[in-house]
């Protein structure tokens, strides 16, 4: 008897040998052995505690920061989706469900009075910008978080503070195997017709600078200065990654479908007909041209899972 047919049986849905690709933010990437869609809290509790523990689990949202290899992902997939996309708003305080869009969040936040509009050009889920500490023009999701929720392996519900995640520069330190299910953001407070603009404005900004109609991930490599765009005008280029690729030559550069953007030379994107192998494949292409012409070596902001698939 394999795992497969060990599985708990939850009340939510379990779909095997599931494409990912249609659920992947650029469109590619192979199957999940299982895909896991719980309906609640509780049915994801009971699943992690009653599943074997050596079967891999890896939770996904929207895919917007991330890579799923064409040979697909191995155990379960997590995928969060109604039940935890809520959005709850009391004064200054603003609830989330990591399956709800960070720009909704916002939106609606932005309505209520509270100012968490760096979120509007975020793309993906609550649940991605916590893990990944996103941000913006000189703002992260650690500027605004009081806590998060938890599910563990072994389905214990645990509520983290902003300390014990541990926040870096794109990255968090949530427990391994942490599934996060909400996070509490805090705001200051503002005139919303004010916030509304603060967010077009911004919108406008990213569409000038960014390939925003293209299919990509955003920022594919870190910047080695260890921080984003401020947004300010005395922001200096020295050590940010589009400036080092553009450097070495590999702005346009493409393989296959993919191609790093024209626009902005840090956005990795698929122009309609990339694998993940063409994506990955011209990323790390990017990291040894940038590496020979500089001596720094580019770490990926994209994450990167799954098997490679046998050529």
């Amino acid at each position: 008897m394999s795992w497969i047919d060990r599985l708990p049986e939850p009340r939510g849905r379990l779909s095997y040998d599931r494409a990912l690709d249609s659920l992947s933010w650029l469109r590619t990437g192979g199957a999940a052995d299982v895909l896991f869609q719980p309906a609640d809290v509780e049915d994801l509790q009971t699943f992690m505690r009653d599943i074997d523990p050596q079967v891999p689990v890896f939770p996904i949202g929207v895919c917007s920061n991330l890579i799923i290899r064409d040979g697909g992902i191995e155990g379960v997939v997590i995928r969060l989706g109604r039940g935890f996309n809520g959005i709850e708003i009391t004064g200054q305080t603003v609830t989330a469900g990591a399956a709800a869009l960070d720009a909704q969040v916002a939106k609606r936040s932005t309505e209520a009075g509270v100012d968490l509009t760096f979120l509007r050009t975020i793309p993906g889920t609550i649940g991605g910008a916590v893990t990944m500490n996103a941000g913006c023009y000189g703002t992260y999701t650690a500027d605004v978080l009081e806590s998060a929720r938890c599910v563990l392996p072994g389905g214990d519900l645990v509520t983290l503070s902003r300390e014990e995640i541990g926040f870096g520069y794109r990255n968090s330190s949530l427990p391994e195997g942490a599934i996060l299910i909400d996070a509490v953001m805090t705001g200051p407070d503002g005139d919303p017709d004010a916030l509304a603009s603060k967010m077009e404005d911004a919108l406008a900004k990213r569409a000038a600078t960014q390939p925003v109609d293209d299919r990509s991930c955003g920022s594919t490599f870190r910047n080695p200065a260890g921080f984003s765009s401020s947004g300010r005008a005395d922001d200096v280029h020295d050590l940010k990654a589009w400036k080092l690729i553009e450097d070495a030559g590999m702005r346009g550069a493409r393989l296959g479908g993919a191609q790093m953007s024209t626009k902005h030379a840090n956005f990795l994107i698929n122009t309609g007909d990339a694998t993940s192998h063409d994506l990955e494949t011209l990323g790390e292409d990017v990291r040894k041209k940038v590496f020979d012409q500089s001596g720094i070596a580019l770490e990926w902001e994209i994450k990167r899972v799954g098997r490679q698939k046998p050529i």
